[in-house]
């Protein structure tokens, strides 16, 4: 049996080491691969690692599957209440199924820019069934919540999943920002005025309730005193009546000495008397008898 030449053996080696270099391919962590046929696409690989393909018919192209970021130019958008907003947003997405993406668009630039059309529309139709207060408001979070989901809808028949959307900016055109800004002071300064005519009707409120609780404290105190001062008038005289009863005499001159202190207080009122009166009955005869 004879021996095949050395010139030979090394060809087929060379044929044999090009036919496997043209059928194994790896598939790396970041990228998914897709396999055509003649120019079609047949087979996508997903997993990372050693694969392979009919050589020299089939080729394979590498997608990266990790988060790419899509810039959306800036987009005039009507609101609810018919005014202009400038909005600068953007995306990130990835694809996720890569036959599907290439089968849809066939490039990633042509992907990229159906992408942005369809941020654009949900943009559109987010932002524009709402008004200008509540897009550069608080609410702002729950807007580009409603943008991505709209937007994850259409863009899942390309093979894409969007990872977010975000609002940089929301801007009025220069032309209406000073008429938009002077509406939003006028209608705080309303708001303002109607907190306080409604914080200075309940503080008349307030005061009218507690001046009535004033007045029935001071009737109820004043009901109150005048029964004690009853009570007590109502004992003096009785006091006074025991005592007269006892000693006329001192009780009649301790009424002299209580006239006496009352007429003789500092004041405008002049008391012309004789010195004859009865009135000075104690001054006259300090024993109290009559001359």
């Amino acid at each position: 049996m004879s021996r095949l030449p050395l010139p030979l053996i090394g060809f087929f080696i060379f044929i044999l080491l090009v036919i496997v270099v043209n059928s194994a391919f790896i598939v790396p962590e970041t990228h998914s691969a897709l396999v055509f046929r003649f120019g079609e696409p047949k087979s996508q690989y997903q997993e990372a690692g050693l694969k392979f393909k009919v050589p020299f018919a089939e080729s394979v192209d590498f997608i990266d599957r990790r988060n790419r970021h899509l810039e959306q130019e800036q987009t005039e958008i009507i609101a609810r209440n018919q005014e202009r907003l400038i909005v600068d947003a953007f995306a990130r997405y990835r694809i996720v199924d890569p036959l599907l993406f290439y089968q849809s668009v066939r490039t990633e630039q042509r992907g990229e820019e159906r992408l942005s059309n369809q941020l654009n529309d949900s943009l559109r139709a987010v932002l524009g069934s709402v008004t200008v207060d509540e897009i550069i408001s608080e609410r702002r979070s729950e807007l580009m919540r409603r943008i991505q989901e709209q937007l994850t809808q259409s863009a899942r028949p390309l093979g894409v999943d969007i990872v977010d959307v975000k609002i940089r900016r929301a801007d009025l055109p220069q032309t209406n920002s000073e008429a938009v800004f002077q509406r939003m002071i006028a209608e705080r300064n309303q708001l303002a005025q109607q907190y306080r005519s409604e914080g200075n009707e309940r503080a008349n409120q307030i005061r009218a309730q507690a001046d009535r609780q004033v007045i029935e404290i001071k009737a109820q105190a004043e009901e109150e005193a005048q029964t004690v001062r009853g009570a007590a008038d109502a004992e003096r005289n009785a006091i006074f009546a025991a005592a007269y009863g006892k000693d006329p005499e001192f009780f009649a001159f301790y009424r002299s000495l209580l006239a006496y202190e009352q007429s003789m207080k500092k004041g405008d009122t002049t008391i012309l008397l004789s010195p004859e009166s009865e009135f000075f009955r104690y001054f006259n005869n300090l024993q109290g008898s009559r001359q």
